[in-house]
């Protein structure tokens, strides 16, 4: 379980160094060539989320490669465990247990690694589901609040240190995923520090038409861990996307690009020292708090991150 202790750590370290978040974890399970079997049937195949309990030692695995690449925060496999998702594969009614599961055996794997010199946090990933309010339709503001709700409770059983609404598309599903996380400290009796993280399409918006501006300020009511950008591109297209979200937060900043645009092949191929390049200037620049990466990112490009973080200014708050 998360302590008190170790949220206090983790709000203590962000003010002091450049944090590193780990980096994909579809990429990875899809680097392991797996079947149908090891998802527990033909039915359950590609739903990541359900290997925790099917294959945990692979899930458990991909977290401590991350780990010993450098990595000071960890995602759990809960990216689709909301019942809205989990749905498409007839689990909707396991998703508190596969949240808290997931949370659980990232935890453990976190702590087997901690050290007093480098401690180690486990985040609770909350993914922005298959549909958004705003574009796709199909889901109620209510229907997505009570998925969130069910997600957060579960990953807070089961011992994260903060939950991260990430891949953010439309600040309309944000919010129904704050009600639920609200929600889920009413019913435990229990907070954990949030984290939300947006993310810019190749068009210069979230996809429900937000820019970077609205999407900060639609947040800044909050009392965030930090705010980010992930996923959609690589760091270069990032970068006035960065600064502008450095130069407004009064949260810490994070940076968690893709390995580049895909291809035509679906394959990512900015090398980890071209991130580490990237990412370093933005750095250099005192524009973020934590780095890390997302789709088509493996151990070596936190491996690099951490090294370059290592040498490198943290943001003051604004």
């Amino acid at each position: 379980m998360s302590t008190i202790s170790n949220i206090n750590e983790l709000k203590s370290a962000l003010g002091k160094r450049l944090l590193v978040i780990d980096g994909a974890m579809g990429t990875a399970i899809q680097n392991r060539n797996l079947g149908p079997d090891d998802f527990g049937g033909p039915e359950y195949e590609g739903c990541n989320e359900y290997l925790t309990v099917t294959r945990p030692t692979v899930i458990e695995d991909i977290h401590r490669s991350y780990l010993e690449a450098g990595a000071d925060i960890i995602e759990t496999n809960t990216f689709g465990s909301t019942p809205v998702v989990l749905a498409e594969y007839d689990l909707a009614q396991e998703a508190r247990r596969l949240n808290r599961e997931a949370a659980s055996l990232a935890r453990r794997t976190a702590d087997d690694i901690s050290t007093p010199g480098k401690p180690r946090f486990v985040a609770g990933s909350m993914g922005p589901t298959t549909k958004t309010i705003s574009v796709t339709g199909g889901i109620t503001f209510e229907e997505l609040a009570d998925g969130y709700h069910i997600q957060a409770a579960g990953l807070i059983e089961g011992g994260v240190d903060l939950l991260l609404l990430e891949t953010s598309q439309d600040t309309l599903n944000v919010k129904a995923g704050l009600e639920g996380i609200d929600r889920a400290f009413g019913e435990l009796g229990q907070e954990v520090p949030v984290a939300v993280q947006g993310t810019v399409e190749p068009m210069g918006t979230l996809l429900a038409g937000q820019d970077v501006e609205a999407f900060y300020t639609s947040l800044s009511h909050r009392d965030l861990l930090w705010i980010g950008l992930n996923c959609a591109t690589g760091p270069s297209f990032m970068t006035d996307h960065i600064r502008t979200l450095a130069s407004l937060s009064k949260f810490p900043v994070a940076c968690v690009p893709n390995a580049g645009m895909p291809d035509e092949n679906g394959n990512y191929n900015e090398t980890p020292e071209a991130m580490a390049d990237t990412v370093g200037r933005f750095a250099e620049s005192g524009w973020v708090n934590l780095v890390g990466g997302c789709c088509g990112t493996v151990p070596k490009h936190i491996e690099l991150l951490a090294d370059m973080a290592s040498g490198k200014p943290v943001r003051s708050r604004i």
